[in-house]
C-alpha cells in the first residue's frame, strides 16, 4: 500500500511544481510561498479534524514535538528557496535539483538513521545523481 501512497506523492509533487511556476509568475516568491503554506496548513487541519484525530496531539512526545518543529522549519526553508529557484530559473532545471533531495536523503538515512545501505540503494543514487548533472548542464 505504501508504493501506492508514495506514486500519488510524486503525481501530486510533479503537479506542484508545475502550477507553482505557473502561479508566481509576476509575484513574490516569498508572498507564493506564504500563500501555498496557508493552503496547506488549512488543508492538513481538516484532515486532522475530519479524521477526529486532534485527540492525540496531548499524546505526543517532547522529542517528537522537536523534531516535527525542526522538520516543519526545513520544509519552509526548502520552499522558500524552491519558490526562488523556480521563479528565476527554468522548471525543467530547478526540479531535478530539487529532486536530488532524494539522494541526500538517502545519505541522511544511512548516516542518521542507520539504515542498511545495499547494492540497489547505491546504485540507484549514483543514477539519480547522474541524470540530475545531465538534465542541469
Amino acid at each position: 500500500m505504501w508504493i501506492i501512497f508514495a506514486l500519488l506523492s510524486a503525481l501530486f509533487a510533479a503537479l506542484t511544481s508545475i502550477l507553482a511556476k505557473i502561479g508566481i509568475e509576476g509575484i513574490n516568491s516569498n508572498l507564493a510561498t506564504a500563500i501555498r503554506t496557508v493552503v496547506v496548513l488549512v488543508m492538513a487541519w481538516g484532515i486532522v479534524f475530519l479524521t477526529g484525530t486532534q485527540k492525540e496531539i496531548v499524546n505526543i512526545s517532547q522529542k517528537s514535538w522537536l523534531f516535527l518543529i525542526l522538520s516543519g522549519f526545513a520544509t519552509g526553508f526548502s520552499w522558500l528557496f524552491y519558490y526562488k529557484a523556480l521563479q528565476i530559473g527554468e522548471a525543467s532545471k530547478v526540479i531535478p535539483v530539487d529532486k536530488f533531495s532524494v539522494v541526500i536523503s538517502m545519505i541522511f538515512a544511512f548516516v542518521i538513521l542507520k539504515e542498511a545501505v545495499t547494492a540497489k540503494t547505491i546504485i540507484g543514487g549514483i543514477f539519480i545523481t547522474i541524470g540530475t548533472f545531465v538534465l542541469i548542464l
